[in-house]
């Protein structure tokens, strides 16, 4: 075939068909749909699903099956991701008091910038690349990052503005069930997305939850549970990272994404 086909125009007839086409107008293929929800495409002989057009699992941070952003960008997500495990399981291995350490101190500096800034920089791209979902979350988490880092700075003055000290954790104890309620949110919106991104948030979620009681309920044992959980929540992370950076061009490990019951035919 000698017509160029690398800028291939797509039509739509008066019978609601659409035919690729060449760029001098010859037509290539036949493109039509089917299933209930027209979840299916048939170009030509070929059958398959729109999902499978679609790079639909936790590398890209994308919940839900949307159309290709317009422009050409990399993929912000696996970055904001990596930020975020990284960080978190530093701070986790403080909570389950790891070799002995109790001091989080070391960790501040992995929460302003590398969960904090590095992770808040990825999620404003996310908003470039037409990724609500991914902005929102990654965004949201690097100003959690960002904001716990406050709370443990001491030039701040957060500690000391506080006479007794339980109102301090009481405080800490708000903070973390606010995140708790938010990311309840966020694992609604992964339900018809894939295990491994639905376990990221879900396993997050806990992590807060067992935190929160901790501080609200003077609970270390807790505060030891959620620091499992959030070791756990860590490695999903970078998992679900891994997934959105392997490709066949650079790995001979590229995952394969388990959907959650019924999303793959969303």
């Amino acid at each position: 075939m000698t017509d160029d086909i690398e800028k291939q125009q797509v039509e739509e007839n008066s019978n609601s068909s659409l035919f690729l086409r060449t760029n001098s107008g010859n037509k290539i293929a036949r493109v039509t749909t089917s299933g209930d929800d027209d979840e299916i495409l048939h170009i030509g002989d070929t059958k398959m699903f729109k999902h499978e057009l679609m790079a639909a699992f936790g590398g890209d941070l994308n919940p839900g099956l949307h159309a290709p952003p317009s422009r050409k960008f990399g993929n912000p997500s696996p970055l904001g991701l990596c930020g975020f495990a990284l960080t978190t399981f530093v701070l986790s291995l403080v909570n389950i008091n790891a070799r002995g350490v109790t001091n989080a101190s070391g960790v501040i500096g992995l929460a302003y910038f590398y969960g904090g800034v590095i992770q808040l920089l990825a999620g404003m791209w996310e908003i470039v690349v037409e990724n609500s979902f991914g902005a929102t979350a990654l965004s949201s988490y690097g100003g959690f990052w960002l904001s716990w880092a406050a709370l443990e700075t001491k030039s701040f003055g957060i500690a000391e503005a506080y006479a007794d000290p339980k109102d301090m954790e009481n405080v800490v104890g708000y903070f973390l069930l606010g995140w708790f309620f938010f990311t309840f949110i966020m694992v609604l919106c992964t339900l018809r997305s894939t295990v491994a991104f639905f376990g990221l948030f879900f396993s997050l979620d806990i992590t807060f939850l067992f935190l929160t009681i901790q501080k609200l309920g003077n609970s270390p044992v807790c505060g030891k549970i959620g620091g499992y959980f959030g070791l756990l929540t860590a490695l999903i992370a970078w998992y679900n990272a891994y997934a959105g950076l392997a490709t066949k061009e650079n790995s001979y490990f590229v995952v394969k994404p388990i959907f959650m019951p019924g999303a793959a035919h969303a």
